[in-house]
Formats: C-alpha cells, structure tokens, sequence
C-alpha cells in the first residue's frame, strides 16, 4: 500500500512508539500504574505525563496550559461549550466538529464566508455581539491557511474570544499566537490516536463537560493514560527537532507532485496553504470508481469523517463549485514519511485510471 492521506491521519513516528511502550506494562512491572495514584509508581506514571505536557505546550503559545483530551474534537467540544458561548461566528469552512457544536449551541450561528481560492476575507463581517469566534488555522481538506493573526485582532477588538482548531498546522507552522483556545490532535502529527488536548489562555475560564475525579485541572475527569500521553509528547518533540527538515521535505514533494497531476485544477490557494495537501479535480470523473480501481493507493475524496455520506464536500461547495465538479475532486496528502517513488508510482496509478475514464 502506498500511504497518501496525511490529513485523515499520520503513520505513528517510532520514536512516539518508544515513548509508549513502558507505559504498555503488564503483571511485575511498574509502568501499567495510575498516574493519579500517590504510590511512587503512580508518581513515576504522573511524571511521564507531566513531561509530555511540556512536550506538547511547547508547540503552542506561551501564557496558557494545556489539559489533555480524547482527541480535537472533545477539545473543541470542551472549548465551546464551556465557554457558554451564546452567540458565535464560524467560517464556513470549518471541521465538522465545530460546525455541528456551534448550530448546537447556537442554531443562528453566523457563518463566515471564504472566497474561491478557500480563504476568509479578515475584513469579514462579523455580527456585533458575538462572544466567540472560531476559524481554523489550516484547513483539513484542502490546506488552506487562514487569516487568523487578523481575525484574532478583531475578535479581541469586539470583545469575543477566538478558538482556532490547529489540528492540522500544529507541528507544521506556527502556533496562533492571540488565539484564546487552541485545539490539537496527536495523530495529526506523528503521534497516537484517542489523545487530543486543549490549549487555555490563562485567565479564560472554562465549565468542564466531563465531571467526576476532578482530573485535569478540574476541567477533564477521568484517569490520563501515561502511555498515549507519552507518545503524544514525543511525537510533538520531533515536530519541533525536525520542523525544518519536514518543511523541506513536504516542499519537494509538493513541486513534483505538482508536475505528476499536471492539467488537474487544484482547489483552493496554491500559495497561502500547507503544502502537504493536494486536493485536485478533473471534470465529470468518478471518483467512485477511480478509488476503487487505485485500491493500493491510500488517499480520499475528501475528510475522512464525512466519508461515505455522499454529499458534495462542504468545502468545496464553500469556494462557489457545483455540486458535480465538488464529486469529482480528490486528496492527496503526504509528509515525513512519504517517499519520492511512492508519489511517483501512486501518480502514475491515478492518472491512469483518469484516462481510462476518459477526463484526462
């Protein structure tokens, strides 16, 4: 199998891996202990974590904490609803997990346009009276990267407060710095699943929406595994040792993967984007069909929660497409561990099948 589908989720560094493994203890050994227990082996377990919070807080702005999560989307969930937003302004091109939360909480939720190249327009209008505003920082299907230092400012400026789902930029750009909640997910980058974690401005205060032990500074209870924690550490560690490394790396891989679907319409901005995201459309393909006739070849026709629903993306209807050139896009998406010769031979597999079809 050739592995191009970054955005639904990272192959596990070896190095996270590692970090798990002593956490992954059985019968005679001390790393299966509760990190929440005041024996010394609880302790140790507790240290691990602690670690891999500072690990994790290093990819994020200084001046906040970060509380440990299930994933982004209890993060975001978290972040929203303990707030007690009333009145929110999301752009419409939001994760699935924002945008469902907010018409949740506010069913007149106001919907931030994006203009055709995927990008929200930072002098949007935003209803007076808005008291949170939420914009992702990189777009999960096709890579655009929004505005958010701009429209922080005027969030601050209306006096609403501003979540970023950095799901994922983090470990690959700069962190939001004026964001005021910022949620991350560890298998985005190179880490494990079933962890996420919320970044919290200090002085923002939150209700939590899991109550019990009290864990987690009050705001998530429920026992932290040492383990995923661990390896989200770790894998947020590399993100900042080899930050440049995998920029160039991805950069590479992007000019030729550009010249490999030469004549495919890229969909959104080329150039205010993360470059591990190619999502292309030829007219009148089927999609259907060219997944299954690529069924080595691990990519998507779009996010991976929406996948099998059968709607035209969200997205991509969001940037003015029609509901037949939306069905008729796909994603590529690639990054530290995608090698030349796995682009080149997916390329040629796909484009094959595009001609059998008859659209190239």
């Amino acid at each position: 199998m050739i592995y191009l589908d970054y955005q639904a989720t990272t192959p596990l560094a070896p190095e996270a891996r590692a970090a798990m493994l002593p956490w992954l203890a059985g019968p005679g050994e001390a790393g299966f202990a509760n990190p929440h227990s005041p024996h010394r082996y609880g302790r140790a377990a507790a240290a691990a974590v602690e670690v891999a919070r500072a690990q994790v807080a290093a990819l994020l702005p200084p001046g906040g904490r970060v509380v440990f999560t299930s994933g982004a989307t209890e993060a975001i969930n978290l972040a929203l609803v303990g707030f007690g937003a009333k009145k929110l302004a999301v752009s419409a091109i939001e994760h699935a997990a924002v945008l469902d939360t907010a018409r949740f909480l506010d069913p007149d939720v106001a919907v931030l346009p994006v203009n055709g190249e995927g990008l929200v327009d930072p002098d949007v209008a935003v209803p007076q009276g808005t008291d949170l505003v939420a914009v992702m920082q990189v777009n999960n299907e096709i890579g655009t990267v929004q505005p958010v230092d701009t429209l922080v400012h005027r969030a601050k400026n209306m006096g609403a407060l501003f979540l970023c789902d950095a799901v994922q930029g983090a470990g690959k750009i700069a962190a939001p710095e004026g964001a005021d909640l910022i949620a991350i997910s560890a298998h985005k980058l190179y880490g494990p699943k079933g962890i996420g974690a919320l970044w919290v401005r200090n002085g923002v205060q939150l209700a939590p929406l899991i109550h019990g032990g009290g864990q987690e500074g009050g705001l998530r209870s429920g026992t932290l595994s040492p383990a995923l924690c661990a390896g989200f550490g770790a894998a947020a560690a590399l993100c900042t040792s080899l930050s440049k490394t995998d920029r160039s790396h991805v950069e590479r891989l992007w000019e030729k993967a550009l010249a490999l679907f030469e004549g495919w319409t890229l969909n959104g901005s080329a150039d205010a984007r993360w470059h591990g995201n190619l999502n292309l459309r030829l007219p009148g393909m089927d999609v259907s069909r060219l997944l299954s006739e690529c069924r080595n070849i691990a990519f998507s026709a779009g996010s991976a929660c929406a996948s099998g629903s059968g709607r035209p993306s969200h997205v991509l209807r969001a940037l003015g497409l029609s509901d037949r050139d939306s069905k008729s896009a796909i994603r590529i998406g690639f990054g530290r561990y995608t090698g030349d010769d796995e682009l080149e031979q997916a390329a040629a597999a796909i484009n094959a099948a595009a001609r059998a079809q008859g659209v190239i």
